[in-house]
């Protein structure tokens, strides 16, 4: 089953993403791993609390596979690096596990 890392950043200055992304985009993809939202125009439909200044969502295929990554040796000192410059939400979240979105048995 698909699973998603999902992020949000709050950032004051962007210098230091070009330190961080290269890197962070061959790990995501040695652990089988690709960008599906890297940013981007975000328009809210709901709620009230602020934006963030970006989105991240990373899928991998499996909950193992993103764990890996954000647990790879390689990954640590990006991770210091981003949380130097950057204010950051991370959560994993599985994927859909049938046809209509719907497991019962994987509810909370």
């Amino acid at each position: 089953m698909p699973a998603y890392v999902i992020g949000w950043l709050d950032v004051d200055d962007w210098k230091w993403l070009r330190a961080y992304q290269p890197p962070t985009a061959r790990l995501i993809a040695k652990h089988g791993g690709s960008y599906r939202v890297r940013g981007g125009l975000m328009e809210r439909l709901e709620g009230e609390d602020p934006l963030p200044g970006a989105f991240v969502v990373l899928e991998f295929p499996t909950r193992e596979a993103a764990r890996a990554w954000y647990e790879d040796p390689e990954y640590g000192p990006l991770i210091r690096l981003r949380r130097e410059h950057a204010r950051t939400e991370l959560v994993l979240v599985d994927g859909i596990t049938d046809a209509l979105g719907l497991d019962p048995g994987s509810a909370r």
